[in-house]
């Protein structure tokens, strides 16, 4: 677990995001290490979304998980951790990877470091993003958009939702029950991809 915390927020929020190799075996181990590095305290079921921009590439899972608050440059580095550990590549903006791991949200700070951008800057475009995070926080809100409910009705409203798909998969034991792989249409579905 990780020493020095915030004091303030409730947790961190980080969206997870993968479409190249075992996609499962690769967001499983991400929430494990995440674990390891801040301790995670909630984590969603698992989305399957279209890509979202950059070049034609196959469909990504899609997770958030709260995490222990902690100073911004501890989570940057825990979540670079993760993801080299996935052997992510940045290769092509917005292109395919292993792992994709964005802090989205830590209660109100906000940070206009170019390095770690609080909140991230398109999380409230992003269905693949805003459900997930809604399931483990109903009452979640976004700094400068307002509560994550209102956004997801919103989109809702706006027929966003089509083509994101709530898997029976869990990451991890405190998930919702189910086979872990197998898509099923959870009546919302929507925009997606894991490049939030």
């Amino acid at each position: 677990m990780a020493g020095d915390r915030m004091t303030g927020a409730a947790h961190a929020v980080l969206a997870l995001g993968s479409n190249l190799g075992d996609r499962w075996a690769l967001l499983r181990a991400a929430v494990r290490q995440l674990d390891e590095l801040l301790g995670v305290t909630a984590c969603s079921p698992v989305y399957e979304t279209a890509p979202v921009g950059g070049p034609e590439q196959d469909d990504y899972l899609n997770a958030v998980v709260l995490a222990a608050p902690a100073p911004p440059g501890e989570l940057l580095a825990a979540v670079r951790a993760v993801e080299e550990r996935a052997r992510r590549a940045r290769t092509v903006r917005w292109g395919p990877r292993t792992l994709d791991v964005d802090v989205i949200a830590l209660g109100t700070l906000r940070s206009d470091d170019p390095e770690i951008l609080i909140p991230h800057p398109r999380a409230h475009l992003r269905a693949f993003v805003c459900v997930p995070w809604l399931d483990v926080d109903p009452e979640a809100t976004l700094p400068g958009h307002g509560r994550v409910a209102d956004l997801v009705a919103r989109m809702t409203d706006a027929g966003e939702l089509v083509g994101l798909r709530r898997t029976a998969g869990r990451l991890r034991g405190d998930g919702p029950a189910g086979a872990a792989g197998a898509p099923t249409r959870a009546g919302e579905t929507g925009e997606g991809g894991a490049s939030a």
